[in-house]
């Protein structure tokens, strides 16, 4: 099965088990690493994760996996937080984070660069928009994206 099919296979599977205990499923990959792959869930909530979080998404969801089938190779089966500095990917990440600090790295370079740093502005039109601390606003266009995430500084 393609990527991205196992991907929306599971994510069909793994939704009614977040939203029954309150989490938010952040993202579903499918990734191969090396001669393995990795079926990885994100999940989180308000105040954070917890291993035991995760450890009920994970057996709840390795029995639907068993019974379901949907991915013919073995994989490694991860649930975790996506961290503090997660991954923006789907819509409403770009509007729950507004006015934070990101980064945005770029397939290919623009004046020169591949990465850029500003307030998080919102999806505009399909652009990532932000504002860098020093200098005008600035709009990517999505498919042009490698790369957005949350910065954390201490």
């Amino acid at each position: 099965m393609a990527k991205k099919r196992v991907e929306d296979a599971v994510t069909e599977l793994v939704k009614p088990i977040t939203d029954q205990h309150s989490f938010e499923l952040v993202d579903v990959e499918f990734i191969k690493e090396g001669a393995n792959w990795y079926l990885r869930i994100y999940i989180d909530k308000p105040k954070g994760i917890t291993i035991d979080d995760c450890q009920v998404v994970s057996e709840e969801l390795s029995e639907k996996l068993d019974k379901e089938d949907p991915i013919e190779q073995s994989y490694f089966l991860e649930v975790s937080s996506p961290g503090l500095e997660r991954p923006l990917k789907k819509d409403r990440d770009f509007e729950k984070y507004k006015g934070e600090v990101v980064e945005v790295k770029l397939f290919e370079a623009l004046d020169g660069r591949k990465i850029f740093e500003g307030e998080l502005l919102g999806l505009i039109d399909d652009r990532i928009v932000v504002k860098p601390e020093k200098g005008s606003e600035m709009a990517f266009d999505r498919d042009k994206v490698a790369l957005v995430r949350r910065v954390i500084k201490f």
